[in-house]
């Protein structure tokens, strides 16, 4: 049986610290989580770094939106995998796809190179493929030491018999990491029902209200739906839950 993991998922010092004190064994660090997370910038993964005693990997995703890559894109993650490296990063989350929603091997494997010794995780670039057993292959291939994935569904949760196929199918060459709506309340039932033992979440709990006092109404800097008067962050007491039922797994 693998050993229990729970990595946290986040995009500001403030979260790295909470989920490295509340149990984290390990962080992926990244900027936007409202909008499914973008590389995070060396400024803060170097605090990050500098402060938090447990491994930091980091999310290489240049932009929101699709896994398909231009050129440029691909010259852009590679200068950021370099730089992360050499910065002391564990390792990398990176996926590259084909507009068919195949693995990209020609990009995913310049991606690795760059990479180096680094731990590599395949992150959910996985859920938007057309094969998942055929995809989990490719990702042994390539030498990925872990998969991120929600077994492409909208939810963990909802992804428990992919989940389960996937972890039966990986056999011990590659870790299966369960990521997407993972809470405190259903570790358990996911465990119960797909046999993993690492889990992704960033703990979030209730949004904190911004201390702004003056507020512009009616003025959005990004996405409509989301308010700029509040913070989302990672709870430590709802991440140190998360983390005593992961850890007391096995």
């Amino acid at each position: 049986m693998d050993t229990p993991l729970i990595e946290g998922c986040v995009d500001s010092y403030a979260s790295a610290a909470a989920a490295a004190l509340a149990g984290a064994d390990r962080l992926e660090l990244c900027a936007n989580l409202a909008i499914g997370g973008t590389t995070p910038s060396p400024a803060l993964f170097k605090q990050v770094h500098r402060d938090v005693a447990v491994p930091v990997n980091v999310l290489i995703r240049p932009r929101f939106g699709d896994f398909l890559y231009s050129q440029p894109e691909m010259e852009e993650m590679c200068t950021e995998i370099r730089a992360f490296r050499a910065l002391g990063a564990n390792g990398v989350v990176i996926g590259a796809l084909t507009p068919e929603g195949t693995l990209d091997m020609d990009k995913m494997r310049r991606l690795m190179d760059c990479a180096g010794d680094m731990e590599v995780t395949l992150h959910r670039a996985f859920d938007m493929t057309r094969d998942p057993l055929e995809a989990l292959e490719a990702a042994v291939a390539l030498g990925c030491r872990t998969i991120l994935t929600s077994g492409q569904a909208s939810s963990a949760p909802a992804g428990l018999e992919i989940l389960r196929t996937l972890r039966a199918r990986a056999a011990g060459r590659i870790g299966v990491m369960v990521g997407c709506g993972v809470k405190k309340e259903n570790i358990r039932a996911i465990f119960d029902g797909a046999g993993i033992t690492a889990f992704h979440t960033s703990g979030r709990g209730a949004s904190i209200d911004s201390g702004m006092v003056y507020r512009k109404a009616g003025v959005s800097m990004g996405l409509p739906s989301l308010s700029e008067y509040e913070i989302w962050r990672t709870d430590p007491e709802e991440f140190r839950l998360c983390a005593e039922i992961v850890h007391g797994l096995l």
